[in-house]
């Protein structure tokens, strides 16, 4: 049977007949759908006002900024403030940290909530699962500020819980805290804790679009749990996680500012200096603007290159992509 084709206006249906499509103007479709664009227009608002506008301000990385002169009549240096970044230092210890923590967590937080997901999805009791996902949800809410109080409660050397059950079995404290080499770790582990039970409902929304008729076939044929899961459920939700990944990619260079921040310490700050407390310690504590927002522009920029070749990868290997 002949397949429907829309060309130049016209349509052609499965019996051979064409017909001519009117179509509708811009104007004309907006008005239509008048009450769509008017929900729209918050958001749109929202991400001009605080998104789009600010963006004028990184003409200061072309400029030795003055707050006294202002931004248009600060003098212009050109590349200068990137050549000092790109030969200074500090940059190749910034990138080694921030990549760091980042493939960290793109190997191990990244798989965690489509595993949970994949559990959650097994559970038959309609109110066990709802309570499950409510506590999986509660750290989320939970602030870094907390976070961070936890943590060191939990594992300072002189009276964390976890400091004296480790020094009852081993006669020696661990002093996780303090050492540049499980900084990292510490850091992978907190976003775990805290993000992995929320990271679940963009995975359990998609799983919440399978058919079920899908898996009541598989079982017909003799289809087990893992074998459902591995054939059914995964494929259902694999546009999902290869979206997801794309963003998690395209946010590699940005490793939270405010964790890290409170984490980081004299001790440890050779393994904790990552770009985001770079750029507040150079910007906002020496008062160094221009270079900072040199420093920020570059990690927009490498941001937005990376997912732009991983949706290009995603498009090449049979997927949707995001745009």
């Amino acid at each position: 049977m002949a397949k429907t084709k829309i060309k130049k206006g016209y349509i052609t249906l499965q019996d051979g007949r064409t017909m001519r499509v009117q179509k509708m103007s811009t104007p004309q479709y907006m008005i239509q759908h008048k009450w769509l664009y008017f929900l729209l227009l918050p958001g749109a608002l929202y991400f001009i006002l605080f998104r789009y506008v600010p963006m004028g301000g990184l003409v200061i990385a072309f400029k030795e900024y003055s707050p006294f002169l202002g931004m248009w009549e600060s003098p212009w240096s050109g590349f200068d403030q990137f050549t000092k970044f790109f030969t200074g230092n500090d940059f190749s210890k910034l990138l080694v940290n921030t990549l760091g923590i980042s493939l960290l967590l793109l190997v191990l937080y990244f798989p965690a909530p489509i595993i949970l997901s994949l559990f959650l999805n097994e559970v038959r009791h309609s109110g066990y699962k709802r309570v499950v996902q409510t506590l999986v949800y509660i750290p989320h809410f939970v602030s870094w500020v907390i976070v961070a109080s936890l943590t060191y409660q939990l594992f300072n050397v002189s009276d964390g819980i976890v400091n004296i059950i480790i020094k009852g079995i081993t006669g020696s404290s661990w002093d996780v805290l303090s050492k540049s080499s499980t900084f990292w770790g510490l850091i992978v582990g907190q976003d775990i804790w805290r993000e992995t039970g929320y990271g679940t409902i963009v995975f359990l929304a998609a799983l919440a679009g399978v058919d079920q008729e899908l898996y009541e076939a598989a079982r017909v044929d003799g289809a087990g749990r893992w074998r459902l899961m591995w054939h059914i459920t995964l494929p259902a939700i694999r546009g999902t996680i290869v979206m997801m990944f794309i963003l998690r990619v395209g946010g590699i260079l940005n490793t939270g500012y405010e964790q890290i921040f409170l984490m980081r310490n004299d001790l440890n700050v050779a393994r904790a200096e990552v770009f985001d407390t770079y750029i507040y310690m150079r910007g906002i504590r020496q008062g160094q603007y221009s270079f900072s927002a040199a420093a920020g522009m570059f990690k927009s920029v490498v941001g937005m290159i990376l997912v732009v070749i991983s949706d290009r990868v995603a498009k090449a290997c049979g997927e949707s992509g995001i745009y």
